[in-house]
């Protein structure tokens, strides 16, 4: 079984914001493969289904992005899952331009209070974690306002694109295929 976790803030207020990239994400995977994400347990909304031959669970925790460690960390202790290879979170990033993704195995937070929290309730930073570009904060920009703010149309095609690598990225990773994911779409990131 593997967990997969899409981040976000809950309520209409935060739909389709840049801090909602993972909950986009993770209703983009969930549809292509006919999974609702409507049961709620554990703090979370979640749908069970199979993906590339593998049983997953998908949720979205409901607890605000900075207590999403709550949701991940009592799925992943309920089902005795290894973090290292049995959970994908889908996660926004700023530090990525929109239209990018990047895929970690483990790693630090990088700043993102909800990845903070998930690695505090999982106790290990071994988790798979693929970030999905928002674009990053301009200069003098108030970084709360740019991750609670919505995409330009512009932007919003990049990060639609971005989606579709993202759940692409997943398939990979749930069949067994993470390295080859990372190859796939962490070269295709320059760095600034």
């Amino acid at each position: 079984m593997i967990l997969i976790a899409g981040l976000g803030n809950p309520g209409t207020k935060y739909e389709h914001t840049r801090h909602n990239a993972g909950f986009d994400t993770i209703d983009e995977l969930a549809a292509r493969h006919g999974i609702d994400i409507k049961k709620s347990e554990r703090k979370a909304l979640s749908g069970e289904g199979v993906i590339a031959g593998q049983k997953v669970i998908l949720i979205k925790p409901q607890t605000f992005m900075n207590l999403s460690g709550e949701s991940v960390g009592d799925f992943a202790h309920f089902y005795k899952l290894d973090p290292a290879t049995q959970v994908i979170v889908f996660s926004d990033d700023v530090a990525l331009d929109c239209g990018h993704i990047r895929i970690r195995k483990k790693g630090s937070a990088g700043g993102h209070n909800g990845l903070k929290n998930i690695i505090a309730h999982l106790g290990t930073e071994e988790f798979i974690r693929i970030r999905v570009g928002v674009g990053k904060l301009p200069p003098h920009g108030d970084m709360v306002a740019h991750v609670l703010g919505h995409l330009t149309p512009a932007d919003q095609a990049l990060f639609d694109q971005a989606k579709e690598k993202a759940c692409d990225a997943a398939e990979l990773v749930i069949a067994g295929h993470i390295d080859q994911a990372m190859n796939e779409n962490n070269r295709k990131v320059v760095s600034a």
